[in-house]
């Protein structure tokens, strides 16, 4: 049986996509081996799912649709950049979300659980924390003291705001010029 490689997302928009591109070109100067991340790729990741039967993909969509139906849209601001495990020492280079991320905890714990229970989500062992990564750092830096600094001074950094009305579950196509995604499904929020 195919596998299919699946996380459930929220998407940015257009706008905000391209001010977070504008970002990137920005740390590029510093920051040289970073494998960014595509631009028609940036999106906030509620649940990576990771390989699973493709028969299971439309229970996994109803499952979402079903989780989220009764949750009200809402205002979400992207904003302020970050890295982890740490600014002293970057992994992978993420902006987060300023209003709206209660609301988008409530969305990835709504979804969680029934998934949790049809058995195609394992918990992840660290806490939850919405963010849209920018990029991964390649190989090992000699310093970061640069990156560090204009990361901080991007700390409240503003890539705008959105409406969220809808959860999708994408797949994931990895490729050696790069993971390419789509939509398998839609899971709207309350009006």
């Amino acid at each position: 049986m195919a596998r299919v490689r699946t996380f459930l997302a929220i998407d940015l928009g257009e706008d905000i996509r391209d001010r977070l591109v504008s970002l990137q070109e920005q740390l590029t100067k510093v920051a040289p081996e970073v494998k960014w991340v595509e631009p028609e790729n940036l999106h906030i990741t509620l649940l990576f799912l990771g390989e699973v039967e493709q028969r299971e993909t439309q229970d996994i969509c109803r499952a979402a649709q079903k989780a989220v139906a009764n949750l009200p849209a809402f205002a979400m601001s992207i904003k302020g950049a970050g890295a982890f495990p740490n600014m002293r020492r970057p992994r992978t280079l993420w902006v987060g979300v300023g209003v709206g991320s209660p609301e988008v905890g409530a969305l990835h714990d709504a979804i969680e659980a029934p998934l949790l229970d049809m058995g195609s989500y394992r918990r992840e062992t660290r806490a939850y924390v919405p963010h849209v990564t920018l990029g991964r750092v390649t190989g090992e830096r000699s310093d970061d003291d640069e990156l560090a600094k204009l990361l901080a001074t991007h700390k409240t950094w503003s890539a705008g705001e959105t409406t969220v009305r809808e959860v999708q579950v994408m797949r994931s196509e990895l490729a050696s010029a790069g993971p390419t995604y789509a939509v398998l499904g839609r899971a709207k929020l309350s009006v």
